[in-house]
């Protein structure tokens, strides 16, 4: 290999400008020739190969997924702050967040915020919560678990999402206390100021590289099938109905629906579980009227 050559990962792109970091150090660079991944150009987030003389992006390596909202591409972990309390705990926004990034190859990392304004009452409830959901087998940490987090996220491309309120600047603050956030979006927060012109960026915190822009929490199913919907609720697989194209709804004989009836399986994400794909449904509806 050419000594050159580098690899890197795109961390801004504004125009046809390429901002590349390669361990602590930046090149712009411009695409040579037609360099595309599935004749896609660069996008913030691919590991590309990069020409450090002439300052060209040789090649783009494969991508494990690609996001639309945000524009992004070999997102890691999609870390869902949650709050528990001002705003109150919503297992409807959670199921739908968890949706959206499972069909997306992302791994979920629930962060619960506020734990500390609940009553005895409300802490056995939320440890219940907390229980039922790693049983199913998904990650959960506490905001204050500020050494954990850094681990779990250290060298990842991390999309900060969840409620409006549950503490992402307060997050951030905590893992670097340098940047003294007061808004929510990182570039704003930052004194980037308003960018004149939208884009993506990653920001390296501590090793860890957020993405910058709001626009993964405004979620919608639109883009994910009843298949999609069905394998993302994991528990589900478990319980394997007689027909494989067995949707879990008004199927007779679902394993799915006597498991939940058993308590084996929660009520309330099934319940989430039968509003998405109703929702999938109308959507799918209005778009081919």
């Amino acid at each position: 290999m050419n000594n050159l050559l580098k690899e890197g990962i795109v961390t801004k792109l504004i125009s046809n400008q390429y901002t590349v970091r390669v361990e602590d150090k930046l090149y712009v660079c411009i695409p040579r020739g037609k360099v595309s991944y599935n004749n896609e150009s660069p996008i913030v987030g691919d590991i590309v190969l990069i020409d450090t003389e002439k300052n060209t992006i040789e090649s783009i390596n494969p991508r494990k997924n690609r996001l639309n909202r945000p524009v992004v591409a070999n997102v890691d972990i999609a870390l869902i702050l949650t709050s528990v309390k001002k705003p109150d705990l919503s297992l409807n926004l959670l199921d739908k967040l968890l949706v959206v990034i499972t069909s997306n190859n992302i791994k979920p990392i629930i962060c619960l915020s506020k734990i500390d304004l609940l009553n005895k009452e409300e802490k056995k409830n939320l440890n219940k919560t907390i229980k039922d959901y790693k049983k199913i087998g998904f990650q959960i940490v506490k905001n204050t678990e500020i050494m954990k987090i850094k681990r779990l996220l250290k060298g990842k491309i991390v999309v900060l999402t969840g409620q409006t309120g549950a503490g992402k600047s307060t997050l951030l603050n905590n893992l670097d206390k340098s940047l003294d956030l007061k808004t929510s979006p990182i570039s704003d927060a930052l004194n980037r100021g308003v960018h004149t012109t939208r884009h993506v960026e990653l920001y390296n915190i501590k090793n860890i590289f957020f993405v910058d822009t709001p626009g993964f929490s405004s979620i919608d199913l639109k883009d994910i099938s009843t298949d999609e919907l069905k394998n993302s609720f994991k528990e589900f697989s478990k319980c394997p109905c007689e027909y494989k194209n067995c949707l879990h709804d008004l199927e007779k004989n679902c394993l799915v629906k006597e498991n939940v009836e058993k308590g084996n399986i929660l009520k309330s994400r099934y319940e989430n579980y039968i509003l998405f794909l109703k929702e999938i449904y109308e959507s799918s509806s209005k778009l081919y009227k």
